[in-house]
């Protein structure tokens, strides 16, 4: 069973459809026990990192996910749901995330021609033997909506970057934890490979 956490984001539906689409039957709840038997999770998420971290906190689940990354099992981070991941963001300063990995969110610098937020379809550089991107080659095209991007603390735990102004991590994967800054729900038959890549896993 894959879990879908539900604390009020905004991307669940199209997260749940493309899961259906592969034939999954995914269950979206927020309920502790449901979670923690899952054999697959999901953090989906769009918005504001600070609002993020206070509905998980209003809901109880931060020890929920960490309990499930520890254990080991395979857990998938969207969007902000990767950013929520790591220590801190600059788009909320004070509040602190999940620490499940180290590293810290911040803002695109602004550059002529560079819009914030980051939207659209961009290239990947794909780490060799990254099991999200099974076979996926370098230079899949993935769809992004973001205006804050990953520094990780351990250039070992990206799995996948994009260059943006500035080369950010966009996909990482460190043991059982996985996650990508960019919408795999929305990415087209790429997106779906990487989702099918993931329910796959053992």
């Amino acid at each position: 069973m894959i879990a879908i956490i539900d604390y009020d984001a905004g991307n669940l539906k199209s997260v749940e459809k493309a899961l259906t689409s592969l034939g999954e039957i995914p269950v979206v709840t927020r309920d502790k026990e449901t979670i923690l038997a899952a054999d697959k999770v999901i953090l989906p998420g769009v918005g504001a990192f600070g609002d993020a971290m206070d509905k998980l906190c209003q809901y109880d689940l931060p020890d929920v996910i960490r309990k499930v990354t520890e254990k080991g099992t395979p857990f998938l981070g969207i969007c902000l749901g990767q950013q929520l991941l790591f220590d801190s963001s600059e788009e909320c300063e004070g509040v602190k995330g999940l620490s499940v990995l180290p590293g810290k969110i911040v803002r695109f610098p602004d550059q002529s021609g560079l819009k914030v937020p980051h939207m659209g379809w961009n290239s990947l550089t794909i780490r060799p033997g990254a099991r999200l991107f099974k076979g996926l080659d370098s230079g899949a095209y993935v769809y992004f909506v973001h205006s804050y991007y990953l520094e990780a603390d351990r250039e070992s735990d990206v799995a996948a970057s994009c260059e943006y102004g500035v080369a950010f991590g966009a996909s990482v994967e460190r043991d059982n934890v996985f996650a990508c800054q960019f919408h795999p729900e929305k990415s087209g038959d790429t997106g779906l490979k990487i989702l099918k890549n993931f329910i796959e896993l053992t």
